[in-house]
C-alpha cells in the first residue's frame, strides 16, 4: 500500500496538483490550509506516505490545482447529473466508495467555493476543499478508482459545460463572476442567445419523454413572454430538430448495447451494461431497461429467472460435428504414476487437478511437462513461480538446465487470452479468491480456444474434499479429474477409460523425494 500511494501521490504531484495525506477518517493527517495556497514538494510527500504508510490521497480542489470536484454521493444523484451534461462531454471520473467525483477544470479567476447539498446527493468541491483520489483504500478496503477509459491518463479535464454550471450554480452565492455561463437565469433569452436557449429546452423536453404539442406551448408561452409574436414554424423547427437528435442519441444507444452484448458472456445486469458503456452514451437507466427489454423481445437475450433486470446473451451459432474425419487416436501422454493406462486423453481435452497447499501440484505438472516435451508443444503458465524460483525449481531435477523445452510464462489471470489451441497447456495455478461459481466459466473459456491441444489445469482445494475452489463446477469440462493430497493422488473423473476397468476413485499413496521426485509407497487401489 505504502509504495502505491506513494506513487500516485507523486503522479498527482507531477501533474500539477496540491497533495495531502489523508487520516481514515477523512481529515487530513497535517495542518493543510497553507497547501491551499502552496503545493507540497516532493520530498514532503515523501516522508508523508513513509510516516503514515496507509494515508489515503487527498488533492486541494481550487485555484491552485486548477481542479472542480462534483461530488455524487450515490447512483441517483451521479445519473442526475449525467442528465445535465451534453452528449459529447468527457472528463475524468472517479468511483468513489459510495459514489462518484466528475473532475473538472476550475475557471481561472473565478470563486467557486464547497457547498453541500447544491442538489439532493450533491456537493461541489471548490477553493477551500480537498477531494480523495484514486490511489487510496479506506479502512473498510475499499478503493477510489477511475472509471476504465475515464482516467487521468485517459482524458484531459474538461472545462464546467454550461448546462451543468446553470443547474448548479444559478440563484446561489457560489459563483461570484460575470461570465454568461455562470450568470443569473435572467440572461438567458436575452438578444443573441434565444436561438440557442429555445433549442436547449426543447431537447430537455424532449428528453424527459414531453409530448411535441406540450413543447410547443410551453415554447409559445416563452416567445410570448419577450413581447414577441410565435412563429409557428421556427417552433416546430425547434422541436423537429430536438427529436431528430433524440433519435440519433437512442439510436447509437441501442447499437452500442447490441454490439455490447454481443461480446458479453454470461449473466449481465442492466447496470453492467450501463457502467460499461458509460464513456459512449449519458442515457439514464430507464433508457438501458428499456433497450435490453426490447432486445429480450427481438430474442436477442433472454431475462435470468425472476431476477429483475438481469439478462443472457442467447448463443444460437452451432459448429457441426464432423466426426467422420475425426482423428480417433488418443495423445500419446505420458504419466507419472502411469495415469496413461487408464484413461485416454484426446485433442480438446481438459484434465483438471485440485490438491492442497504443499501436496505436490507444482511436481507433478513439471514432470508431465517433461515428460512431453521430446513430442509436443508444451507451454508451461506459471501464477506464482518468477525466473529466479522456477530456476532453483528445475535444478532439483537429475537434468541440465538446457535440456528443457518447455515453454515457461509468467501468467496470474485470463488464461484463455494466452492458450495455444495446438499444444500442450498447464496452468499452474487457476487462481480464484471470490466468486469461486465463476471457476466454470474461466474454464470454459479456455476449452473453447482449445483445438488439437490440451489443458491441464490445477487448481487450490481445502482438506477432506476431492473437488477444488468453486467445487462440481471446476469438475464439469474436466475428462480427467485429479485429486491431491500430500502423499496421496486420486482419479476422481475419467471419462475415456483406456481398457476394460473402471479406473474411477482409485488412489495411489506416495512420497515426493527432493521435491519433484515422486516414488509410490502403494500400488493403485479403490478407495475405500
Amino acid at each position: 500500500m505504502q509504495a502505491n500511494s506513494l506513487q500516485s501521490a507523486l503522479a498527482y504531484a507531477e501533474r500539477g496538483f496540491s497533495v495531502i495525506p489523508i487520516r481514515p477518517d477523512k481529515k487530513p493527517f497535517i495542518k493543510w490550509e497553507a497547501y491551499q495556497t502552496t503545493k507540497a514538494t516532493p520530498e514532503e510527500i515523501k516522508s508523508w506516505f513513509t510516516k503514515w504508510p496507509n494515508a489515503m490521497i487527498g488533492i486541494c480542489t481550487g485555484d491552485l490545482s486548477g481542479l472542480l470536484v462534483v461530488d455524487c454521493d450515490n447512483e441517483d444523484a451521479y445519473q442526475k447529473i449525467q442528465d445535465l451534461l451534453p452528449d459529447s462531454f468527457v472528463t475524468c471520473i472517479a468511483k468513489t466508495p459510495r459514489g462518484y467525483h466528475i473532475y473538472l477544470v476550475y475557471p481561472k479567476g473565478q470563486q467557486i467555493s464547497n457547498a453541500a447539498g447544491i442538489m439532493p446527493g450533491v456537493d461541489v468541491r471548490g477553493q477551500g476543499g480537498y477531494i480523495i483520489a484514486p490511489g487510496s483504500v479506506n479502512t473498510e478496503g475499499k478503493a477510489y478508482t477511475w472509471l476504465e477509459g475515464l482516467g487521468i491518463d485517459d482524458v484531459p479535464l474538461a472545462p464546467l459545460p454550461c448546462e451543468l454550471t446553470r443547474a448548479l450554480f444559478n440563484e446561489s452565492t457560489l459563483y461570484e463572476g460575470r461570465n454568461n455561463c455562470y450568470a443569473s437565469p435572467s440572461t438567458m433569452f436575452e438578444n443573441g442567445r434565444r436561438d440557442n436557449d429555445l433549442f436547449h429546452v426543447a431537447n430537455s423536453l424532449t428528453k424527459g419523454g414531453m409530448p411535441a404539442e406540450e413543447i410547443a406551448q410551453v415554447l409559445k408561452h416563452l416567445i410570448i413572454s419577450w413581447g414577441e409574436k410565435p412563429d409557428e414554424k421556427w417552433i416546430a423547427d425547434k422541436i423537429e430538430s430536438a427529436k431528430k437528435r433524440d433519435s440519433r442519441r437512442s439510436g447509437d444507444v441501442t447499437r452500442a448495447i447490441e454490439e455490447w452484448v454481443s461480446v458479453t458472456d454470461g449473466y449481465f445486469s442492466v447496470t453492467d451494461c450501463r457502467q460499461a458503456l458509460q464513456p459512449v452514451t449519458d442515457s439514464d437507466q430507464t433508457t438501458f431497461r428499456v433497450i435490453l427489454h426490447r432486445l429480450a423481445k427481438r430474442g436477442l437475450i433472454e431475462k435470468h429467472g425472476n431476477k429483475d433486470g438481469v439478462y443472457r446473451r442467447i448463443d444460437t451459432e452451432l459448429e457441426k460435428i464432423d466426426f467422420l474425419s475425426a482423428n480417433s487416436d488418443a495423445l500419446a501422454l505420458q504419466w507419472p504414476f502411469g495415469i496413461q493406462n487408464f484413461v485416454k486423453i484426446h485433442p480438446g481435452n481438459i484434465i483438471g487437478c485440485a490438491g492442497e497447499s504443499n501436496s505436490g501440484k507444482t511436481a507433478l505438472a513439471l514432470n508431465f511437462a517433461r515428460l512431453q516435451q521430446d513430442r509436443f508443444d508444451v507451454h508451461y503458465f506459471s501464477s506464482e513461480m518468477g525466473k529466479t524460483e522456477l530456476r532453483e525449481r528445475l535444478l532439483k531435477f537429475p537434468y541440465p538446465l538446457e535440456s528443457w523445452k518447455v515453454n515457461f510464462w509468467e501468467r496470474s489471470s485470463n488464461f484463455a487470452d494466452v492458450i495455444r489451441p495446438d499444444a500442450i497447456n498447464i496452468i499452474d495455478f487457476l487462481e480464484i479468491h471470490d466468486e469461486f461459481y465463476k471457476i466454470g466459466l474461466y474454464i470454459k473459456d479456455i476449452f473453447d480456444k482449445l483445438k488439437t491441444g490440451i489443458a491441464f489445469i490445477l487448481i487450490q482445494k481445502n482438506k477432506n474434499t476431492d473437488f477444488g475452489l468453486g467445487g462440481m463446477r471446476s469438475l464439469e469440462k474436466a475428462r480427467l479429474y485429479l485429486a491431491m493430497e500430500p502423499g496421496r493422488l486420486k482419479i476422481v473423473k475419467a471419462k475415456n477409460w483406456a481398457s476394460q476397468k473402471n479406473p474411477n476413485g482409485l488412489s495411489i499413496n506416495f512420497k515426493l523425494v527432493g521435491g519433484c521426485d515422486f516414488h509410490n509407497s502403494s500400488p493403485w487401489e479403490k478407495t475405500p
